[in-house]
């Protein structure tokens, strides 16, 4: 007995361990988003980079379906889909490459780190959970911490990349909230490559339109950039992560994501040069706060 209980905590502890380990995979594979699209605008148009980005992640996932026999989602399930495509795969990549023309990775770090927090808005009204006041109280508060960096930022207004991200924030909170829903269905994988594949018949023609309209100048940075806002971001990075999750649980691997925009600040210095405004990362620190203090609040 005792040798079978070492066994099953042995086999516990390697399960956590790579849990752990792919989960936080996807978070850096997310953190690098920003960076990789600011690289993709050095030689592409925002229209241009968003629909050969779908095209590419749709043909990785499509090849992804087809070498794991994935079946096709049942009729109830395309609606749930489409609301996936629209936040996560078209919405929030166009939003935020176009608020990334004006705006710097870092300051969009910050806006879009409250994310966590609108996706569990949403989804306390989509299915109808009441979390608890302490969660209110930080929600809001967090949200009080990216208004005031926004605004201060801004020369006391707000910009229209600011505009561009805060719609970002709200149809890719939704696209997440449905596609946990969906989860529950089927693997988040799946979720993930069947919504690309609803988008690739007009991704394709998109492309081609946007690839003539707008000036093309392929460098070595908006290669690498596209090719990984496709394959990492995309598809590959939510691959791992909804692994990780499965293993460590979707309460544990929510707290690794926490530390996603701060990483995103490194990544900005480092890969892009950018020097970071004092309140990027105070602003960044205060955010995680509160989003540690909802993930840990009760809900009723």
């Amino acid at each position: 007995m005792t040798v079978q209980n070492s066994a099953t905590v042995d086999t516990r502890i390697a399960v956590n361990s790579s849990g752990t380990l792919l989960a936080a995979l996807g978070v850096v594979a997310f953190s690098l988003t920003f960076p990789a699209t600011a690289w993709g605008l050095e030689g592409f148009g925002p229209w241009s980079l968003v629909s050969v980005r779908c095209v590419l992640a749709a043909l990785i996932a499509g090849a992804a379906l087809l070498a794991l026999h994935a079946p096709a989602p049942e009729r109830r399930h395309w609606t749930g889909l489409a609301v996936v495509a629209c936040g996560v795969v078209v919405g929030f990549p166009l939003l935020t490459t176009l608020a990334l023309q004006t705006s710097t990775t870092s300051h969009a770090a910050v806006v879009v780190g409250l994310l966590p927090l609108t996706t569990a808005a949403l989804s306390a009204l989509r299915t109808g959970s009441r979390p608890s006041r302490t969660f209110w109280i930080s929600a809001l508060a967090g949200a009080a911490v990216v208004i005031a960096f926004t605004v201060q930022q801004s020369g006391g207004a707000v910009s229209a990349g600011d505009l561009y991200l805060f719609a970002a924030l709200l149809v890719c909170a939704a696209g997440y909230t449905e596609g946990g829903r969906l989860a529950h269905e089927m693997p988040g994988w799946r979720v993930i490559g069947w919504a690309l594949i609803i988008c690739l018949p007009l991704a394709i023609p998109a492309a081609v339109i946007a690839l003539t309209l707008e000036p093309v100048h392929p460098t070595a940075h908006s290669i690498a950039g596209i090719a990984w806002v496709a394959a990492g971001s995309q598809f590959l990075g939510l691959v791992v992560w909804y692994r990780g999750m499965a293993g460590i649980g979707v309460a544990r691997a929510s707290q690794l994501q926490l530390g996603q925009p701060l990483l995103t600040l490194i990544w900005s210095v480092l890969l892009l040069g950018e020097r970071l405004p004092v309140a990027a990362p105070v602003a960044a620190v205060a955010v995680l706060v509160c989003i540690a203090v909802t993930q840990r609040s009760r809900t009723r």
